[in-house]
């Protein structure tokens, strides 16, 4: 039992909001998940600047910090116009490059680190502990941008670790959180490592992340790729699944986990209960459905 929030915002206006009710989403769902939280955020052009890639990083060494730029908390310093933010356990460095350059540039200065995400829109915050705590860590209520995305984890299948967070990011500027289990992840993680895939985690989510990742990579759209994680998954889940364009929702072929969508011209807004939704303006005037088993719900930018 794990607790999907997501906002999707079609009028800019709303932007500077993003990040207030997107955190009173969380929170509604926090006892779903009490083990830990995270959070991605899209277009806050002031943890990822315009024309800047972002990479965010578990197990950063205070080395990292010297060898990029200098470390600042939630008070922005530029060296050499390289960014550094800590948060709790994640840290994200941002940098005038591309974000496969970055990537490979945060790697090199510190190879025990992890990766957890990366892109030119997307700032990811990964930790365990109490899901309003972390809010509060990621400073989730000033973040700003066009679409956002949180998880609240109750662990069946890993250790309670960062790295066993969700959301995973595994390509550029995409995400992916879940609520349930793959039965049959096993088997799939050892045909995407045949095909030269490399895990972070136990997770079975982790899986069904780099499932997507790969079909995207191959030039699929979304709602293609999810109809084919359909198609090759067993299991229980709901999946909300965002893109640098794209936000999409599908639930397994029984709808086993909850999931609401709600609708207006302003927002999308998708959770794991009506609850996390009921005090978002506009809600009255909104559509609001459950959607149907197997079938992808996608909206682009």
């Amino acid at each position: 039992m794990c607790g999907i929030v997501g906002l999707h915002l079609r009028d800019p206006e709303w932007y500077p909001r993003l990040g207030r009710l997107l955190a009173a989403m969380l929170g509604q769902v926090a006892e779903r998940g009490p083990d830990s939280a995270g959070v991605a955020v899209y277009g806050d052009r002031r943890r990822c600047p315009e024309g800047y890639a972002a990479v965010s990083v578990l197990n950063a060494p205070p080395g990292l910090a010297d060898a990029v730029s200098g470390k600042w908390s939630y008070r922005t310093t530029c060296h050499s116009r390289v960014l550094v933010t800590e948060a709790g356990a994640t840290t994200v460095v941002a940098a005038p490059m591309e974000p496969a350059e970055l990537v490979d540039a945060v790697r090199a200065a510190a190879p025990e680190a992890l990766v957890v995400g990366s892109g030119s829109e997307l700032t990811v915050y990964k930790g365990i502990g109490a899901p309003g705590r972390l809010a509060g860590v990621y400073d989730l209520v000033n973040a700003q941008g066009w679409q956002g995305l949180g998880h609240t984890r109750m662990a069946t299948e890993s250790a309670i670790t960062p790295a066993g967070c969700h959301p995973f990011s595994v390509g550029p500027d995409q995400c992916l959180v879940h609520n349930g289990s793959f039965a049959n992840h096993a088997t799939i993680r050892r045909e995407l490592i045949a095909e030269g895939a490399v895990f972070d985690s136990e997770n079975d989510s982790e899986v069904g992340a780099r499932f997507v990742a790969s079909r995207l990579a191959a030039g699929e759209d979304l709602d293609k790729a999810l109809r084919g994680l359909c198609e090759r998954f067993d299991g229980f889940y709901t999946l909300l699944v965002t893109s640098g364009d794209g936000f999409a929702v599908v639930r397994d072929a029984i709808a086993c986990k909850p999931a609401i969508i709600a609708e207006t011209d302003a927002w999308v807004a998708m959770a794991s209960e009506f609850r996390a939704l009921a005090e978002l303006p506009g809600i009255d005037g909104a559509r609001i459905y459950e959607p149907e088993p197997e079938k992808v719900y996608a909206w682009r930018r």
